[in-house]
């Protein structure tokens, strides 16, 4: 079978970045460079969310499912440098050339993971390829929007309109799956400010287990999968989160039982 690779970001300001693109003191504090930040950006576009060059990664959530099971955790250890997470993401793309899942994967997290790559000097020959190295590329890459070796199911469900795309807590919820759990986005540099590394990972460990979810439902609605393939692989994910210890995937299998009558096929 074709590996999949369902991933999903976490970031952060680069606030080291933010001083020298603003040309700030080196010891103004990181709190004080990222409220700066996010002033002249509300002042310019009414939003405070930074442009994504200057996003740094903090943690990128993979679950990863071929011919041996599947298996869900953050790359890397909490507080590697970003290069070594970001590089480790290509690494697995260069090792088994996955079909990759996402969430919004191509308005964000790749876009992000292009500029940071850039930034720390990131290799990664087969996610760029577009037929030069293998053929097949030319036809089905991970970088043009219409092919399917990245699948960014958002973009997908709402057919390349961005006025029809829908938050994947919602869409979660609304399948019977869990959703988000403990956070959202906005509070991660809260969190991340308070040293709640770990929290972060969790939450960014579920997100993939809710996009997998998904995933596997639209396998089943596009005709991809039977039910029985279907009940087969969402069995295969809960049978493995029970056999882990965090306290996170005891919330998600929970608030799955609670979910599981609503959607369910």
């Amino acid at each position: 079978m074709t590996p999949t690779l369902v991933f999903d970001i976490e970031t952060v300001p680069d606030t080291a970045g933010l001083r020298r693109i603003l040309g700030l003191a080196s010891d103004m504090p990181d709190a004080e460079v990222a409220e700066l930040a996010f002033a002249r950006r509300r002042e310019k576009t009414g939003s405070d969310f930074l442009p994504l060059h200057v996003q740094r990664v903090i943690a990128i959530g993979c679950l990863f499912r071929d011919a041996e099971g599947v298996r869900v955790r953050c790359l890397g250890q909490p507080g590697d440098p970003e290069g070594r997470i970001v590089q480790d993401f290509f690494r697995v793309i260069e090792r088994y050339t996955p079909q990759l899942v996402s969430w919004n994967g191509s308005g964000f997290d790749l876009q992000v993971l292009h500029y940071r790559g850039l930034v720390h000097g990131v290799q990664a020959p087969r996610y760029w390829d577009q037929g030069d190295d293998d053929r097949e590329f030319k036809w089905n890459n991970y970088l043009s929007r219409y092919h399917q070796r990245h699948l960014d199911l958002m973009d997908q469900l709402a057919l390349f309109n961005g006025r029809a795309n829908a938050p994947l807590d919602e869409l979660a919820r609304l399948c019977g799956f869990p959703g988000k759990l403990g956070m959202d986005g906005s509070q991660v540099w809260p969190a991340f400010r308070e040293g709640r590394i770990g929290e972060i990972r969790d939450y960014c460990e579920t997100d993939v287990a809710n996009t997998w979810l998904v995933f596997c439902r639209f396998q089943l609605m596009r005709g991809h999968w039977t039910p029985e393939q279907y009940r087969q692989e969402t069995a295969l994910l809960r049978t493995m989160l029970e056999r882990h210890e965090g306290a996170h995937w005891r919330s998600f299998l929970a608030q799955w039982d609670e979910g599981e009558g609503e959607g369910a096929t």
